[in-house]
């Protein structure tokens, strides 16, 4: 079953950036194909990017993190890969948040984040962490292991 979406005049250009995503108790049900006047399908996906936040199909409104993941890594090793050891701690640090940061938050005020999600996101700001004392560990001339104690009183 075709449906016919004459009504909305979409233009060529726009049929082959348009895509389908369902959201809702009902994702697993086969959706009718959406046609355009031209004759093309749109097709149905599981995941789309709106205005840099991915948005996946779910039973409820779900955002992924993977992207804002892999840009943060990105543009963290761009960083590393140009100013490595020589810059200080301060510099570096100063750089990662005005450049790097604002690349993992972008967009998730806008979606509800579940505890594995937050979880993900304390994981590559503690992983950046102890990347970075250890390289500076490592380049005071310590044998790279930390030894931490913790009294209980």
């Amino acid at each position: 079953m075709y449906v016919n979406v004459n009504s909305i005049g979409l233009t060529w250009l726009l049929i082959l950036k348009t895509c389908c995503l369902r959201i809702g108790p009902r994702l697993d049900v086969v959706c009718a194909k959406i046609a355009s006047v031209s004759g093309c399908v749109l097709s149905w996906v599981s995941e789309i990017k709106y205005l840099g936040v991915y948005i996946v199909n779910s039973r409820s409104f779900k955002c992924s993190v993977d992207a804002a993941r892999h840009a943060f890594y990105r543009s963290a090793n761009a960083i590393f890969g140009k100013i490595g050891r020589i810059a200080s701690e301060e510099v570096t640090l100063q750089l990662i948040q005005s450049k790097s940061v604002p690349l993992l938050l972008y967009g998730l005020e806008a979606c509800p984040l579940n505890k594995s999600q937050l979880n993900s996101l304390d994981f590559v700001i503690n992983r950046f962490f102890i990347y970075l004392f250890y390289l500076i560990i490592k380049a005071k001339g310590h044998t790279g292991h930390l030894h931490c104690s913790k009294t209980y009183t």
